[in-house]
């Protein structure tokens, strides 16, 4: 048997090294949680059976960020604590997403104090905002089917020499 009578009877399929790479990342989605406030229950709610984010290719939730591409900030950020959730993002491997969850997070929610930044996007490259006090677990797999999405039309190459925004400076009086 021929190999052009073998692809008649097996069939073929022809794509492209980036459309193969795109959808595997896509599928295999490993979120870093950083729960750091009230936010983070509902984040952690995604898990359990009602929500099952299982079936997205996320259940792996990983705490060190070194296997993550997906960092998920739940809460409200302070700038002393900007420096840590910076740090962690700078130990992510490329190519990596954000999603902000929640009013704190996005925009400092109802802490307009000198302590808390005033949206993560001062300091990280914001892939997606999710919006609410705190965010239902359903919005949240909504945001990661979004993330999906974005990433399934993505390239291989496209991570390479991407700039990363300055951390804020705090002024010590």
């Amino acid at each position: 048997m021929g190999l052009e009578a073998q692809l008649k009877s097996d069939g073929f399929i022809t794509s492209t090294i980036d459309a193969v790479i795109a959808w595997s990342r896509k599928n295999s989605v490993w979120p870093m949680p950083m729960g750091i406030s009230c936010c983070a229950i509902e984040m952690m709610a995604v898990a359990d059976p009602k929500y099952d984010i299982a079936r997205f290719g996320s259940e792996v939730m990983r705490f060190t960020p070194r296997q993550c591409d997906l960092m998920i900030v739940a809460g409200t950020v302070t700038y002393k604590m900007s420096h840590v959730v910076r740090k962690i993002y700078d130990q992510m491997p490329d190519p990596k997403w954000v999603i902000a969850m929640g009013a704190c997070t996005s925009t400092g929610g109802i802490y307009r104090t000198y302590s808390v930044v005033q949206g993560i996007d001062q300091f990280l490259p914001v892939d997606i905002y999710l919006a609410g006090c705190p965010p239902r677990p359903d919005n949240l797999l909504h945001a990661l089917i979004q993330i999906q999405k974005k990433i399934g039309k993505t390239k291989a190459r496209d991570f390479q020499n991407k700039p990363l925004p300055e951390l804020p400076v705090i002024q010590n009086n």
